[in-house]
């Protein structure tokens, strides 16, 4: 067989890997593809199309690097097939897509070689542009990028000799207030440009150190043109009113920040060029050649015969599809519990007052049941609202929400978290063990406990408490859970031994019918 029949037989049967790779993975990136609708991550419709364009450049390079199917393939494709099958019992989607893109690579090392996977290393890498950030790290990322641009954002309003006042992420104009909001953290600026900026990197022909400073710059970039754009805001609010915050002008102005950042990109490579010996012009700085790429060596004595190694890959996938469609119909267990609708409003010396969720919130939660309420004591002026939400199978999409997402918003911030026991509450020898958080908005306080409970277990950490879901779901059929979370006030000047004293009577009197509701 000649080289060309060889590379197209390769082609072809890794475009099949791929696919069936897809078709195991479909609802993670089904559920990638729908954050795309979002305007920070808008960009991700592109990313598979400019990654199969930077595969299609390497081709020439790809054919002369065809060698023997490598067995750390086969390692890793397994290995990736593990990281989806972690993701689809525990439900977490970002796994499922990151073991995509690891068996794609490794699809890559099995039908191309060892040598010739790296020739296109970056075409697959580029594809992580393209899946969302897990939740809790986005949220933690925009509340503090919100805070950040808003710092500087009044920096620069003060420039223009303009007095202000910033309190968390609320810009105060005096006759105006100006909320630095989620949208205006910089995110929907930020995942774009390091996306369009590793694309520079990666076609500037010029040194490595030059390649990471272009791409590891998008980050400051956003955050000072991010920030700028919210001071220009404050500077126009305050001359020509709050109209000037809203409506087209502040879209237009969202688009020549980042059409700006993007210059600011470009402007380096000019700079660098300037200090480069110009033998030639700067458009010769950018390999954006549509036609085949050649370079490279062909491997000497390189066997290119299909092997046992390729048909075990084909079979490998084709048997994880009956699995990946087992996996979805199997139906856990769902154990017997009391709903939170006869949970107490009147428990040894509290009382309480029932609240409820918002409609849009409860679509996102997905939860089965919860309760929330607002608990007071006669001899106490602050309160305890009590939260616990409850979930009879936790899979892709429904899986508890963990409040380290969830907390950090409107200004608030988590200043502290520890992880303590509660003396004298325990369950079957568990001593009670619970994340303390302190939250501040200003000069305000409050003081959070939480913990995940169900299945005869109490746990603090996110990652535990989602690999004891996939533990239990391969072991006993069952996936249930709960969140347990307290919050009270600190007021300001108050010992916050105060609000800890506060939230332990609490679960004192609480703890034990909890059982009830919480099986274990």
């Amino acid at each position: 067989m000649d080289e060309t029949k060889v590379l197209n037989t390769r082609m072809l049967l890794a475009a099949v890997s791929v696919a069936l790779m897809g078709w195991v993975c479909f609802d993670g990136l089904e559920r990638m593809a729908a954050y795309w609708d979002r305007e920070e991550y808008s960009h991700g419709y592109l990313i598979p199309f400019v990654a199969l364009y930077l595969f299609w450049q390497k081709r020439g390079a790809l054919a002369n690097s065809i060698d023997s199917p490598s067995k750390l393939g086969l390692l890793g494709l397994f290995a990736s097939l593990f990281v989806w099958l972690l993701g689809e019992v525990s439900g977490i989607f970002t796994l499922i897509q990151y073991a995509f893109i690891m068996g794609v690579f490794s699809i890559a090392m099995i039908w191309f070689g060892f040598k010739a996977a790296f020739v296109v290393w970056a075409p697959i890498f580029y594809l992580i542009f393209m899946i969302p950030l897990p939740g809790f790290i986005y949220n933690n990322l925009s509340s503090d990028l919100q805070l950040l641009s808003s710092a500087i954002g009044v920096a620069v309003i003060r420039l223009f000799d303009i007095s202000v006042y910033l309190e968390g992420n609320v810009i105060d104009l005096g006759v105006y207030q100006l909320q630095v909001v989620e949208a205006c953290s910089g995110l929907r600026y930020l995942f774009p440009l390091m996306s369009f900026g590793f694309l520079i990197a990666y076609i500037y022909r010029g040194p490595v150190w030059q390649k990471a400073v272009v791409f590891l710059s998008t980050i400051p970039i956003t955050v000072l043109m991010n920030s700028f754009r919210i001071g220009v805001i404050g500077v126009t609010v305050e001359h020509f009113g709050i109209a000037a915050a809203e409506g087209f002008l502040h879209d237009f102005e969202g688009w020549i920040v980042f059409m700006a950042c993007v210059g600011v990109l470009l402007l380096e490579i000019w700079v660098f060029y300037l200090f480069s010996s110009k033998d030639k012009q700067f458009g010769d700085l950018f390999d954006l050649d549509f036609g085949l790429d050649d370079k490279g060596t062909a491997a000497p004595n390189r066997n290119t015969a299909m092997s046992a190694l390729h048909y075990s890959s084909l079979a490998v996938l084709a048997l994880a599809i009956p699995l990946s469609i087992s996996i979805v119909e199997r139906e856990d267990i769902v154990p017997d519990r009391t709903s939170f609708a006869t949970f107490p409003l009147a428990h040894e010396q509290w009382t309480g007052r029932q609240s409820s969720i918002e409609a849009d919130v409860l679509d996102v939660l997905d939860l089965s049941d919860y309760f929330i309420g607002d608990y007071s004591r006669d001899d106490d002026q602050y309160a305890v609202n009590f939260y616990s939400a409850w979930y009879a199978v936790q899979r892709k999409g429904e899986s508890i929400h963990s409040p380290r997402s969830c907390l950090p918003g409107g200004g608030w911030l988590i200043k502290r978290h520890t992880v303590e026991q509660v003396d004298g509450l325990s369950r079957k020898g568990q001593t009670l063990e619970i994340n303390r958080v302190v939250m501040q908005m200003g000069e305000h306080k409050q003081l959070v406990y939480y913990w995940f409970e169900g299945r005869s277990r109490i746990i603090t950490n996110e990652y535990m408490a989602k690999w004891f879901i996939f533990w239990d779901s391969m072991v006993n059929q069952r996936t249930d859970g709960a969140l347990v979370r307290l919050v009270t006030y600190v007021p300001e000047g108050s010992d916050i031994a105060e609000a800890d004293q506060r939230l332990n009577q609490f679960l004192s009197d609480f703890y034990d019918i909890l059982p009830e509701y919480v099986p274990e």
